[in-house]
């Protein structure tokens, strides 16, 4: 691959992935977790474009997540990452990427444009369908890449094969985009042998895309310009103007301009493909023991088969269920039928109704420092863990409701308290009164872990006033 034809992966990771509560919710969505190996999907899909026939990844995310995109691509040298102020879908979002890689790198800029959350058993033979999908987005199509389907889904949408093209081999044009089909359709779809699951990834020139969002999407297209103008730059993040981005219409790039487009193609691509869109997906792609049974932690199984079991930590016991999907984390736990996986979505929906804060909001809460988690709450107090990278530290700050003891349980603390500079060591402890102003630092080489115990007539995370802050916030 020459240097002219050096492609820019765009790596969309805006979805909170819901289907697969309890685990994925919209503070800590599936992309984050390690769910086909130990590495978060995050980085399987950005290393997937790894080497010198692409640009270092850009990534576009929502803004509350630009602290776990960065500490999750730490291994991959020069990412770009682009914080969307709101959820707009896949339109604005790609919008935004061209825009930037045009003003970057030019507008035959080659984009693979994917979901962050995908998995892909063949990478060797997803590289071949993508040399495939380059050369024929160089001649000014939006290829997509087609998964010949394995079985009747009704979560994903088909592609209808169209013409050969005469100058690519195994390019096809696009007859049309069929939505999410009912079982009667879907499975008349996949007998007929001309359709393919459509997997959400795109290959243009950044021209192309920019061309044909002006014709098909302007609206997008004009916002996602006036947002691409008034952006800022701070740290390694890549800050939308809010105003600009939120008049942009929430639509996806397959109703904005795929569907409407002349100049769709695909790729069909045999690469072990799933979008792990939900539990019974996952189940599918995943190892399974003689019995047809995935597990994942602490869970222990009699006479069950056929069932996904993924544990967080309490030790699950199973007995005598047959295709059950069983998830259990340290605040809920989804039992359910395989067949009803799709129906996950609904239990979120009727959560947040409810007020349920699980629906949105794991006990554990990623800071760019690190992490804390709730151990126990009562009546004018709170206890807390907390956990701060080596060499993190956070922001300089006081509370107006609550005092604070700090107790290190491993590592190493140096403590600001007012005036004062105080290291402690394990098993030793300090006293923040409240209203002084403090700021704890892991000057150390290994992970510093505390006890907090707060006390005070208001113990909300809105309780701080922010002096000095190494990341940005406010």
């Amino acid at each position: 691959m020459s240097e002219a034809r050096v492609i820019l992966p765009v790596i969309l990771s805006g979805g909170s992935g819901s289907r697969l509560w309890p685990l994925s919710r919209e503070s800590y969505p599936k992309q984050f977790w390690p769910l086909i190996s130990e590495r978060p999907m995050l980085e399987e899909t950005a290393l997937r474009a790894a080497g010198e026939a692409f640009h270092p990844p850009m990534v576009v995310c929502n803004e509350a997540h630009r602290f776990l995109v960065a500490e999750q691509l730490r291994a991959i040298p020069g990412a770009r990452i682009v914080l969307e102020p709101v959820a707009r879908n896949s339109a604005p979002a790609i919008a935004v990427a061209a825009l930037l890689a045009e003003e970057a790198h030019g507008a035959e800029t080659l984009l693979w444009l994917m979901a962050a959350d995908a998995a892909i058993e063949d990478v060797p033979a997803l590289h071949t369908a993508l040399a495939r999908a380059e050369e024929a987005a160089q001649t000014g199509l939006i290829v997509t890449f087609g998964m010949a389907p394995t079985a009747a889904e009704t979560g994903y949408g088909y592609i209808e094969k169209g013409a050969a093209l005469p100058d690519v081999a195994g390019v096809f044009r696009v007859a049309r985009f069929i939505e999410k089909p009912d079982g009667p359709t879907a499975a008349r779809l996949v007998l007929g042998g001309q359709h393919w699951w459509n997997s959400g990834m795109f290959v243009a020139t950044a021209g192309t895309l920019i061309a044909e969002l002006a014709t098909h999407a302007p609206e997008v297209l004009a916002a996602a310009r006036d947002a691409v103008a008034g952006a800022t730059r701070d740290l390694d993040f890549v800050r939308l103007d809010p105003a600009a981005f939120k008049r942009a219409p929430s639509i996806s790039i397959d109703y904005a301009v795929m569907e409407r487009t002349e100049h769709a193609a695909v790729v069909p691509a045999a690469i072990g493909w799933s979008d792990l869109g939900s539990w019974a997906s996952l189940w599918e792609v995943r190892p399974k023991d003689a019995a047809g049974n995935v597990t994942e932690g602490p869970v222990e199984l009699v006479d069950a088969e056929r069932c996904l079991i993924r544990s967080e930590g309490i030790l699950t016991g199973v007995v005598g269920l047959k295709d059950a999907v069983i998830v259990v984390t340290d605040d809920a736990v989804l039992a359910m039928h395989r067949d009803s996986a799709q129906d996950v979505k609904k239990l979120v929906e009727r959560l947040k109704s409810g007020g349920h804060a699980q629906a949105t909001e794991h006990r554990r809460a990623y800071r760019p420092w690190g992490h804390y988690e709730g151990v126990i709450r009562g009546e004018r107090f709170q206890v807390k863990r907390i956990v701060v990278r080596p060499g993190a530290r956070l922001s300089l700050q006081k509370h107006f409701h609550r005092a604070e003891h700090w107790v290190v349980v491993s590592g190493t603390a140096l403590v600001q308290r007012d005036a004062e500079q105080i290291l402690l060591r394990e098993n030793e402890s300090v006293y923040l009164p409240l209203g002084c102003i403090h700021r704890m630092e892991n000057p150390g080489m290994i992970p510093l872990v505390l006890i907090e115990v707060q006390s005070g007539s208001y113990l909300g995370e809105d309780d701080i006033v922010r002096f000095e802050d190494n990341y940005g916030r406010s």
